[in-house]
């Protein structure tokens, strides 16, 4: 399995978990809600769909009102199907949520992880952000000292580029200390425009 698959496993997993939902109402959550997956297609989110349920931890139901799937095949449509979560489905996400290994740091699984750290405990997630912030800083590490030894033979936009690029990273590092900060004192943070 892929990278991205495993990571859209783990997503449509969790939001499965909130409710069932459907494939388009699945696409549009994972499009608007998580942002990580913006460029993904249904040629992605159906196979993976089927193989969630291939292995026991999606059901597929048929959604509606009966009347709605009558008047459905009437017009030519097929009844909508709606995904739901399995108690192993759930189980197994369970054992996502708890797992901390080094892909858990990486930009796309953090991203698709920390979408759900509502849902984990707070010692995966001390283990996750400093994790991230460990891999981010080795980065950081590196752009300095890929900087330094290049500088005289990059242009000014190439150099802007660079400084671009370490000011990004220095600002995550400085948002997971923050973070980090935060859960070793037992709060609760509510993150947002309206915190």
């Amino acid at each position: 399995m892929s990278r991205r698959s495993g990571i859209l496993e783990f997503a449509v997993l969790g939001l499965l978990r909130e409710s069932p939902m459907h494939g388009y109402e699945l696409r549009k959550r994972l499009n608007t809600s998580l942002g990580v997956f913006r460029a993904f297609s249904y040629g992605t989110l159906y196979p993976c769909l089927k193989s969630l349920v291939a292995n026991g931890w999606l059901a597929e139901e048929t959604g509606g009102a009966p009347e709605d799937a009558r008047a459905a095949s009437l017009a030519g449509r097929r009844a909508k199907i709606v995904y739901r979560l399995t108690a192993e489905g759930k189980e197994h996400f369970e054992e996502l949520l708890a797992h901390t290994g080094p892909d858990t740091w990486e930009d796309e699984h953090f991203a698709a992880r920390f979408a759900f750290f509502g849902q984990t405990s707070r010692d995966v997630r001390m283990r996750v952000l400093e994790g991230r912030r460990s891999r981010l800083e080795e980065r950081l590490e590196k752009l300095r000292a890929s900087l330094a030894r290049s500088r005289s033979r990059l242009d000014d936009y190439t150099l802007e580029l660079q400084r671009h690029s370490m000011e990004s990273v220095e600002r995550e590092v400085r948002w997971l200390n923050e973070l980090i900060e935060s859960e070793r004192a037992g709060r609760d943070r509510r993150i947002g425009p309206d915190k």
